[in-house]
């Protein structure tokens, strides 16, 4: 038998008795991907068959925000029903860790041995109300109160700092340089940016003119420009290196994650209401091709080779795997639990995750 037969043969085995430590040295050449499922825990795929092999139980409700570290022994995530997050160590496969954070955790994103997660005191937990309604006139009324970014200490199991932003703290993004934190308010139609060590507030960039709310935000690989997605305009807006805005692009409708490929040549962009995967030239900012996919389909990642990207589309219940030279759909693997977010081991780039 070859040996990546054998090593999917007995890890299969092995998890049905709960010996997760060796199913985790298991683990194939091309990798794992882990989806945090809303209305479930985390589903794992063999990214070398594309097949689900497990779903690990968190001990938490509704993981939204998922993350991993960068020697992969601990797997985060953001349970937005329990107000905390689980700390899975993938190397002993003991029982998960959790950290209250507060109200509505959603997104993770890891840095060394840091997690960072936004959360939203005031949030509602909802879609925004639609304009001209009643509800409208009430969420304009509202006492904004300024979204918190916890500053996990992964070890230690503790919060160690909160960073204060805007009201509804939303994606996360670092700088090239790991010193600052950039974090999309989606209510406050606002770019924030912050000194990771002593959570100051270094800038604040107003994007209302462009478009409303906010959402995914990324750094070019070659680190001189930022995007971020304006989910209820159906725009994408480029940012420079000192997050001057410098350009607006039309997307489809309710633009969500967002991510280049490894060298920078091409931008992918999830319209989540469109339906498709929306493919773009990263210079020119010229559509290369839209992608159908399913329905909201949130977060993506890349697989570690880059030859796939699988695409968590939470409401038609499947992850959609699609080649990324032939820009086709190539697999539909079906969950049913409201897939949110999706990352990879070894860690790939995403919209929820970069190398």
């Amino acid at each position: 038998m070859k040996q990546s037969h054998f090593n999917r043969a007995l890890t299969a085995l092995l998890l049905p008795l709960g010996l997760a430590s060796a199913a985790w040295a298991m683990a194939e050449d091309k990798g794992l991907a882990y989806v945090s499922n809303q209305e479930g825990g985390v589903t794992v795929i063999d990214l070398a068959t594309m097949e689900t092999t497990s779903t690990l139980d968190i001990g938490a409700k509704g993981p939204r925000g998922i993350g991993l570290t960068k020697d992969g022994k601990y797997l985060v995530t953001a349970n937005k029903d329990d107000g905390n997050i689980s700390i899975i160590d993938r190397v002993t496969g003991t029982a998960p860790r959790h950290v209250k954070i507060g109200k509505n955790p959603e997104f993770v994103r890891v840095y060394g041995d840091m997690a960072f997660i936004t959360y939203e005191p005031s949030s509602k937990s909802a879609p925004p109300p639609k304009p001209g309604t009643e509800a409208a006139k009430d969420d304009g009324n509202e006492v904004k109160i300024p979204g918190r970014i916890a500053m996990v200490d992964l070890k230690k199991g503790k919060v160690i700092k909160e960073i204060i932003g805007k009201p509804e703290t939303e994606g996360l993004e670092f700088s090239e340089d790991g010193k600052q934190l950039i974090v999309t308010n989606e209510s406050d139609d606002s770019i924030t940016v912050h000194d990771i060590k002593t959570g100051k507030l270094l800038k604040s960039v107003a994007v209302g003119v462009y478009g409303e709310r906010p959402r995914g935000i990324k750094l070019s690989p070659d680190g001189k420009s930022y995007v971020t997605t304006l989910e209820t305009s159906n725009k994408l807006l480029v940012l420079d290196a000192k997050m001057e805005p410098v350009k607006v692009i039309d997307t489809g409708k309710a633009p969500y994650g967002v991510s280049y490929d490894r060298d920078g040549k091409r931008l992918f962009v999830a319209s989540s209401k469109q339906k498709v995967l929306q493919v773009y030239d990263a210079t020119s900012f010229q559509k290369i091709k839209d992608i159908p996919t399913g329905d909201r389909c949130w977060h993506f990642s890349f697989t570690p080779d880059d030859s796939q990207i699988l695409l968590a589309c939470g409401k038609s219940g499947e992850v959609v795997v699609i080649d990324t030279v032939k820009l086709e759909v190539t697999k539909r693997i079906a969950d049913r639990d409201m897939p949110w977010g999706i990352v990879t081991y070894p860690k790939s780039l995403g919209s929820l995750d970069r190398p």
